[in-house]
């Protein structure tokens, strides 16, 4: 491949054959650091751009862009190589100097290749990235979004065009409002979302399906209304909320439609529940729509007169993500977006709020293991109610809580005392005392207490949340003066780990928070009975 590159930089006839052969072994290589000597690195990019201003054939025109886009792989002085030559030969052949560009069929192929050439140098580039934003680049890009079907786009290129907007709009951070606002950047995006299911509605009435290129588009278009609806909820804004109307009932169609490829129609619900994670808790009611006479569900898809369809298919990629998710490290990116989409949703409908209860935490069967084992959804968040990461952790116990209309009664009981104690804590929940918003909630019940439940209730420890067979008394046969010398080692035992700094004991305040204590016998400092009680918990 050294010979290759060594003629294409000297140029002559034998160039377009070796610049052939570069795109051809180098179409898996990504590093490549024998350029990094005799500036041979600069040498190979001016000798592609003159080759690609002198090319006679497309051909060749097209692997010069190729050559770049392999070469761009690279950051490796790619801030210094990128020119305003050379994105003029960009716009040139990508058609964004000419919105009549006419896109046969050679053209379209070089205009492809141009485009993710561009794609490439964007990502690695922030100074290109910076000279799209000032160079007319952008407003071109959005110019072509804004009407796609009169200008004769092709939808190859409007997936590279909604691409480059949203590797700008989240490499500049600065122009999003200029994308929102000024170039109209969310309707042209609405628009094109609203037409593609259109389009597949026209290819097949009878059951609208999307095929893998609209997918993929649909998930560049959604990535993109990620990074410029950010502010949004931010103003109140009657335009914007009208906005968010619509785009949230247009999530709910391309959450449930049907998708040709498993895997495509994953990254698509994906790609619509971190969308909506930016959408004001107001417009989550878009994701519900009452039954129509004569629409048969299942049960599981309904409630309360509400089809709740899409919130079933978002508690679906929930479960799928644990199955899935690897590590504890990429717990958090994984699971945050769709636990925050559920967390909203709670909190702004009763009825989706009983829906996600039921599902999530259905009347107590299971009494007999601890509530973080098992396989159900349930089970799963109870056991990140204890991870190390502690954003999930907090945000996985609000949704718990809210499910649980804010009682610590109801809490413990699905969870745990051992599992909520951490909210409880931050809350000045600790010692049973209820939650100020309890209150906001009905007291109409929501389930019966189950037969198994209640045949167990007596023995079940609230601390690990199951029930617990009953344990011989360790003190039963001891004398007095046992029991004190076993309580005095108890005693000193703990003053030493204090001391030492292992533990820090801690008792709970007035405002039902822990606070440290300096030496183990202030525990008995107005102890008062803080039992735990199910006695009374039902379901309402």
């Amino acid at each position: 491949m050294d010979e290759h590159i060594k003629n294409i930089i000297k140029g002559g006839k034998e160039a377009e054959e070796s610049l052939k052969c570069f795109v051809e072994e180098a179409s898996q290589i990504f590093e490549f650091p024998e350029l990094n000597t005799n500036n041979q690195r600069k040498q190979l990019w001016e000798a592609l751009f003159t080759l690609a201003n002198t090319a006679n054939t497309e051909i060749t025109l097209t692997n010069c862009f190729i050559a770049i886009r392999i070469l761009s792989r690279e950051k490796v002085g790619l801030n210094e190589l990128i020119t305003e030559e050379w994105f003029k030969l960009i716009q040139k052949h990508s058609g964004l100097d000419d919105l009549n560009y006419k896109f046969n069929a050679s053209k379209l192929s070089l205009a492809i290749e141009v485009e993710k050439c561009l794609c490439n140098v964007v990502f690695n580039s922030p100074v290109a990235a910076g000279l799209c934003c000032k160079n007319g680049i952008l407003e071109q890009l959005a110019q072509r979004i804004r009407n796609p079907r009169e200008n004769k786009i092709p939808e190859e290129i409007r997936f590279y065009d909604v691409k480059l907007i949203f590797l700008l709009t989240a490499l500049c951070s600065e122009i999003r409002s200029k994308v929102k606002e000024e170039l109209k950047g969310i309707e042209s995006l609405i628009k094109m979302l609203d037409e593609m299911l259109k389009e597949a509605a026209q290819t097949s009435p009878e059951k609208i399906i999307l095929d893998d290129q609209k997918v993929d588009l649909a998930c560049e278009i959604f990535k993109a209304l990620f990074n410029i609806t950010l502010s949004y909820g931010i103003y109140d804004d009657k335009e914007e909320n009208e906005q968010c109307e619509h785009l949230v009932a247009l999530l709910r169609m391309y959450l449930l439609v049907p998708t040709n490829d498993k895997e495509k129609g994953l990254a698509l619900k994906n790609n619509v529940i971190n969308l909506l994670t930016n959408m004001p808790n107001d417009t989550f009611k878009n994701l519900i729509t009452p039954i129509q006479p004569g629409q048969n569900l299942k049960p599981k898809f309904q409630f309360e007169g509400q089809n709740m369809t899409a919130f079933y298919e978002i508690l679906m990629v929930l479960k799928s993500k644990f199955n899935n998710v690897e590590g504890v490290t990429k717990q958090y990116e994984v699971l945050c977006p769709v636990v925050t989409v559920l967390l909203k949703g709670a909190n702004s409908e009763r009825a989706i709020r009983k829906y996600l209860r039921l599902q999530i935490l259905p009347p107590l069967k299971d009494v007999h293991n601890r509530p973080e084992q098992g396989s159900t959804l349930r089970n799963h968040l109870c056991r990140l109610l204890t991870t190390p990461i502690t954003q999930l952790r907090d945000l996985i116990a609000d949704l718990l809580f809210i499910l649980c209309k804010k009682s610590v009664k109801r809490m413990i009981k699905y969870t745990g005392y051992g599992n909520a104690a951490g909210l409880f804590a931050q809350r000045g929940l600790l010692g049973g005392r209820s939650d100020k918003g309890e209150a906001d909630y009905s007291s109409g019940s929501e389930g019966s207490e189950t037969e198994e439940y209640a045949e167990f209730k007596h023995g079940i420890n609230p601390v690990i949340g199951c029930y617990e067979e009953p344990h011989p008394n360790a003190m039963e046969n001891m004398t007095e003066e046992q029991k004190e010398y076993e309580a005095m080692k108890l005693v000193e035992l703990m003053d030493s780990l204090t001391r030492s700094g292992t533990i820090q004991p801690c008792r709970v305040g007035e405002d039902g928070r822990p606070h440290p204590i300096e030496h183990v016998l202030q525990l008995q400092e107005g102890l008062k009975a803080q039992q735990v009680h199910n006695e009374g918990d039902s379901d309402d």
